[in-house]
Formats: C-alpha cells, structure tokens, sequence
C-alpha cells in the first residue's frame, strides 16, 4: 500500500480486530529481540499486543522468547511465521542481508511488516520491497525510528518555524569500536553504514529533505575482527566520511565507522543564518537539546523530555497505527533513499567520484510538542 492510503478497510471485522492486541510473528530472535523485547512486554501489559510465533535458524536463541512468552509457537523455519494465521505483524530482526527478501514474503502473505534497518542491502530489492507494499493489505515500517523521539520532534519543529535561520551545515556522529558477535556484520551487506550511519543519513534527511548528491571517504580501517571468538576476514566498510549536498550550497556530513572506541559531544549540529541548534545524546537515544540564537545572544539547554524513550517505539507506532487505522509518520520511500545515500557513499568511497542521487520521500509531518518553546535552561547561569 502506499503511504497515503489507510492501511485498513471500514468493517466490523476489522474494528473488532483493533480492540484486540496484536498478535507479533519474530524473524529472528538474536540481540536486537531483547531491547524490542522489552517493549513487547510493556504492549502486552497494556493489551495492544502480544508475541504469538518466533523464529530463528539457531534454537537456542529461541530459548529467549519461551522465558517471556512461553506460550508462543516457535521454530527454525520463518516461513512458518510468515504464513501463520495467527500472525497479524511480523517483526523482521535478522541478519541485515535477509531483511528485503523476508519483509516481501510477509507483505505477499498479508502481513503487517516492521523490518530493522535496513529494508534491503541493494536498490534492486529495497525497490521491489516497495512495489509489494505499494499492493499488500499490510502496512510496512522501516527502522530506524528516531524521527519519532520527542527530542527530534523538537529540534524538527524548532528548524522548520525558524529559529535558527536558514539551515547552512550540518553534521552528525555515530559509532563505537564494532560488534564482536554476528560474523555476518562484516559480510557483503552488513558494514557501518548500514548498521550505523543509516540512523544519522535518516536524521539529517529527515530534518533537511531529500539529499541530492553525496561523496565519501569510505574504506576498511581493520581488516581482521574477532567474531565469537574466531578471526574473520572483514568484507565491509567500517570507517567513513559521507558528505551530502542538499542543494543551494546546502552541505552536510555523517561520521560513522566500527572504529571509534568512545565519545563526547553533540549527535547532530545545524548551523543556521541565525543560529545553532544541537541533539545531545545520540539521535537513536537522544539527551535534550541545545540551542544558540543570535537574537537571544546565549544557549539555551533544553533537558530530555522522556527519558524513557527507546530506539525501538516504531514498534509501538505501528501497533497503534495497525489498531487506530492511521498512517505511520515514516514512509518506506524515506527508508530507501536512505539506502541510496549509504550505497552511493561505499560506491564513492571505491572510485572517489561524487554520485547524483534519484531517489526522493514525502515531507515528514511531525505533530507539533506542546509547550514548544517554553522550559528551557539558560546556559549563562551555569558561568556564574
């Protein structure tokens, strides 16, 4: 379906579904279940939704979803999920190489879809993943979800009424020293950029629209790892250097890599005409904001509003758009340029040569905070 169209017809059926829970399907049981996990068990506790079926290609992961919901089916065949009437969402947290190809199974099965970022590891199968949906009953998320933290709604609305002039620059971070699980992280497909600097290309788009070229430094800093205790030959890119132009000598850059040990400093920056606004924190776990106006001629600290708020309330947002029949906030096509810039960046990074991009996504429309504009913190108070 596409993202302007209701995922749900009116009928009987159907509102009685969504005074019903959920009912979840995981592909997929590893280390990202457990912080979903959690989430999971708050919707159930509420009655929104419930873990019905689980897969995984290993069964001792499995082990994980009998201790919390021991009545679910589980197994090694994800099929078997997909396929399962008594699926209504399937949750897609595999290796990033299976994630397009399961997400079409269970959009063709008439499922709801959450797939982890990214939807696909090439062009190809991210944009057949979006011609099945464009057709499927079902709606279909993509991580990452961070354009859905009260901290981005902030600095988002903050940006778009002006508070910061035009915005002229901009440049975001993430990184740490790289998994030590998962051989499949450093395998064609996996890489840095996928796993990291997607969050911060999905932040900066999000925030400036879409990108319209990018270049990049992009290379494999380490070429051995350690993963579960055996050395394996890294595949990927896992240090990097992305740069997008927005157009109207509009710039940013991304900084991402398995490569940084630790960090301090502000996720992202934008440096407007008339100011300078700043996401504390990372985007994916923010911690407030801070923002300089030259009218007002100090910085302004605004503290976190929810410090509760995890990376994985896509979940929560799509249940709730699955019950309450709206559009989620994030589209697919958001998701695949996204994709376009990461796969552009390793492409330059190869050959040096900057790449024009194709892609494009609607407008976010984030509703408005309230009380926007009011608490703050006045920096000059802490030079005293």
């Amino acid at each position: 379906m596409s993202a302007t169209e209701s995922p749900m017809t009116a009928s009987s059926g159907m509102d009685e579904r969504s005074a019903s829970p959920v009912r979840i399907g995981v592909v997929g049981c590893g280390s990202v279940l457990r912080a979903y996990g959690r989430l999971i068990q708050a919707l159930r506790f509420e009655g929104a939704a419930e873990v019905v079926a689980a897969a995984d290609v290993d069964p001792a992961k499995l082990d994980y979803v009998r201790e919390l919901w021991p009545h679910a089916e589980v197994g090694t065949e994800p099929r078997e999920v997909i396929e399962s009437d008594a699926v209504d969402l399937v949750l897609v947290l595999t290796a990033m190489q299976h994630h397009g190809e399961l997400a079409k199974s269970a959009l063709r099965a008439g499922k709801h879809v959450l797939v982890e970022k990214p939807m696909a590891t090439t062009m190809e199968e991210a944009a057949e993943v979006l011609e099945v949906a464009r057709d499927a009953p079902g709606i279909l998320v993509c991580a990452p979800h961070i354009v859905l933290s009260p901290t981005f709604a902030q600095i988002f609305h903050r940006v778009r009424r002006g508070d910061v002039g035009r915005v002229l620059l901009a440049r975001a971070r993430y990184g740490w020293a790289g998994p030590w699980w998962g051989e499949w992280y450093y395998r064609q497909g996996g890489g840095a950029l996928f796993d990291l600097g997607v969050y911060n290309v999905t932040a900066l788009t999000a925030l400036l629209g879409p990108a319209k070229r990018v270049t990049a430094m992009a290379g494999t800093v380490k070429p051995e790892r350690v993963v579960d205790g055996e050395t394996v030959r890294s595949e990927v890119v896992d240090n990097a250097h992305v740069l997008l132009d927005f157009g109207d000598a509009v710039y940013a850059s991304v900084t991402t890599g398995f490569s940084m040990q630790k960090y301090r400093g502000p996720a992202i920056e934008l440096y407007g005409s008339d100011g300078t606004i700043q996401m504390m924190g990372d985007d994916w776990a923010p911690e407030g904001f801070e923002l300089w106006r030259n009218e007002a001629g100090h910085w302004e600290i605004h503290g976190e509003t929810d410090t509760h708020w995890q990376w994985t309330e896509g979940l929560r947002h799509l249940v709730d758009c699955i019950r309450e029949d709206r559009t989620p906030i994030h589209t697919p096509e958001h998701a695949y340029h996204a994709l376009e810039i990461m796969l552009a960046a390793e492409a330059a990074g190869r050959d040096g040569q900057a790449r024009e991009l194709t892609t494009t996504f609607p407008p976010l429309e984030l509703p408005v905070p309230e009380g926007i504009g009011h608490e703050s913190h006045d920096a000059r108070v802490d030079r005293v």
